[in-house]
């Protein structure tokens, strides 16, 4: 029976271009398992959009003396662009300025009063007298009074990852240089997420058993440590979602409050676009869907913690009061966060150009050789570093060598001597040695899927590679390439096997090689596709227009994780290598560009 499987990706702030620790962080991951997901059958939404409203939105906005609105479309464009070329297959990529967007978050903030969780209260927020405003945690930065890092946000310091109270920040300075700051009082609501604290361990607990250790430790661990506090959820901003309540005018939701109601909120807007109406339901109002979260490490407790509350606290009257219904909410199954990728041994820095940008990287290399590399070194567990000399060394030992010379050589071998077909011979005269790689690459299917389900991509992606391996070995021991001159009846069942082997491994490939493994299945003779297609769509709501991404699923839509079904006699097509083998100057060349402005059309 096939299950519904929500895959939600981190919402990136339309305030900087994407690059490669991005792409591993979240995006990639998301759309590995989702296409492993639909290759299965299973019923699946992907789903992420452009953070509009933070403040880093804003701050870049007033660093260009440009509208708000005005550089998070730019952005945004830029996303789709990311995405659509490196095939990342959102069902809907949209974003939170939307009038759907507001009307779900604002429904979560009116369902959580309701309920009880919310109070108000009063509390010192940094002005400045020079702006006539408060200025938003982002706005103000000094000292953290816990680690003594001196580049700390009012709200939270990004080097201990502790929340701070703005009051306490030493040395407090405007980072727009509106002059001096005084702390004056304002009022705002709060989360009242103590009262929510037992739930939100239980629902921890129940889920431990196939959360990674680092969530965990970030998430469980944080809350018996220190408990959960009530958090403010409104800002005095003009650039935001209002908040639903009379008297309240010139104050918005908090961004960390609603960006994350994006994951339901896009569901939602993905059933209206797609004309069907509540089918969002199969994934937030059913408790046998499986939600997965992926997200860098530094939101782990956002996720793990305060959307769980947030959907706990909302409830049934969220329902009530969006849908007239009484239904509890779907919670998440598992949120795989991965950790940071650093660039040649120091961290990521885009102020700094040190970084490889993800459009820029297209420009030169094909989208499954990023891809490949960004599995192969995806931080799962740890750290992780992109350095060149690396990707250049896997690229063309193992992408290449082992992977691509493997399908290219037996496809071309077999164009050539059998005049474009599959050989034909009699199945049942196949000899223990071909039986036995069919029977090894079969279980790849099982062991692949069940790694990819466990979330675990670079030991998937491992033994895929480990089974092409296993093929080239087979092809050095029966060696066809010799053997079609004296005996072509063995070569043929040689050629055949291998065949029937890399039409598998095609498939075990597709999640982490989508390009490559069509093109190959074009290759191999078939006519319908593995994947369906991503276009972008034009919507226009209250709030003006906005542009989405979207997937088109393959009009097919038959389940594709399953060992080769390549008929002796196939028609082939005439075949070409798959990757490129890179040249050494390609490291040096590149860590040139380090650190210098990069301008990309």
């Amino acid at each position: 029976m096939a299950e519904n499987i929500l895959i939600a990706i981190a919402w990136p702030y339309a305030n900087a271009e994407i690059h490669v620790g991005n792409i591993t962080g979240s995006h990639l991951p998301g759309d590995i398992v989702a296409r492993y997901h639909r290759l299965k059958g299973n019923n699946v939404l992907m789903v992420s959009g452009t953070d509009s409203h933070g403040t880093p939105v804003t701050l870049r906005a007033d660093a260009e003396g440009k509208p708000v609105e005005e550089v998070y479309k730019r952005f945004h464009a830029t996303f789709l662009e990311v995405f659509c070329n490196y095939g990342i297959t959102y069902d809907l990529f949209t974003s939170t300025h939307t009038q759907n967007h507001f009307k779900v978050a604002q429904s979560i903030f009116l369902a959580l009063l309701q309920n009880g969780f919310m109070f108000t209260q009063k509390s010192m927020q940094w002005y400045s007298p020079n702006a006539g405003k408060f200025l938003p945690d982002r706005y103000v930065e000094g000292t953290c009074y816990i680690c003594g890092y001196e580049g700390a946000r009012s709200d939270q310091c990004d080097k201990c990852g502790n929340v701070l109270e703005p009051e306490k920040l030493i040395n407090p300075r405007s980072k727009t240089g509106d002059g001096s700051l005084e702390l004056r009082e304002t009022e705002h609501f709060y989360l009242d997420l103590s009262k929510l604290e037992p739930e939100v361990k239980r629902f921890l607990k129940e889920r431990a058993a196939h959360m990674r250790e680092t969530v965990l430790g970030e998430s469980l661990g944080k809350i018996e440590a220190e408990g959960l506090k009530p958090r403010p959820i409104t800002r005095d901003l003009d650039w935001g979602i209002p908040v639903p309540v009379e008297g309240w005018d010139g104050k918005c939701l908090y961004v960390w409050f609603e960006a994350v109601i994006g994951y339901l909120s896009a569901a939602i807007e993905w059933s209206h676009i797609a004309g069907q109406g509540e089918a969002w339901r199969q994934w937030w109002v059913n408790p046998e869907a499986k939600q997965f979260y992926f997200i860098g490490k530094d939101n782990i407790f956002f996720h793990t913690s305060l959307w769980p509350a947030q959907l706990m606290g909302a409830g049934k009257t969220f329902l009530k009061i969006f849908a007239e219904e009484e239904q509890a909410l779907t919670l998440p199954f598992d949120v795989p966060a991965n950790q940071f990728m650093n660039l040649e041994g120091d961290k990521i820095s885009g102020s700094k150009n040190w970084a490889v940008w993800a459009r820029d990287a297209l420009t030169r290399y094909d989208a499954d050789a990023l891809r490949y590399y960004l599995t192969a070194n995806m931080p799962e567990a740890k750290d992780s570093d992109w350095d060149w000399a690396e990707f250049v060394t896997k690229n063309n030992s193992e992408l290449v060598a082992t992977w691509g010379n493997l399908a290219n050589r037996v496809l071309s071998f077999c164009y050539k001597h059998w005049d474009g077909h599959v050989p034909a011979v009699d199945i049942h005269t196949l000899r223990s040695v071909d039986l036995e790689l069919l029977a090894v690459i079969e279980a790849g299917f099982q062991t692949v899927g069940g790694l990819i389900e466990a979330v675990k991509l670079r030991a998937a992606l491992g033994e895929a590679m480990r089974l092409a391996t296993a093929v080239n070995q087979y092809l050095d021991q029966t060696a066809p390439w010799s053997a079609v001159k004296n005996d072509k009846n063995e070569a043929a069942k040689t050629i055949y096997t291998a065949l029937k082997a890399i039409d598998s491994l095609k498939v075990l490939f597709a999640p982490f090689l989508p390009f490559t493994s069509e093109r190959l299945h074009t290759f191999m003779g078939y006519t319908e596709p593995l994947f369906g297609e991503q276009y972008t769509e034009s919507v226009q709501d209250a709030l003006g227009e906005h542009i989405v991404l979207r997937y088109r699923p393959p009009a097919h839509n038959l389940p594709r994780w399953a060992p080769s079904q390549l008929n002796p006699g196939q028609q082939l097509n005439q075949p070409y290598p798959l990757f490129k083998k890179l040249d050494e100057s390609v490291i040096a060349d590149e860590r040139a560009r380090l650190g210098k402005e990069i301008k990309i059309a």
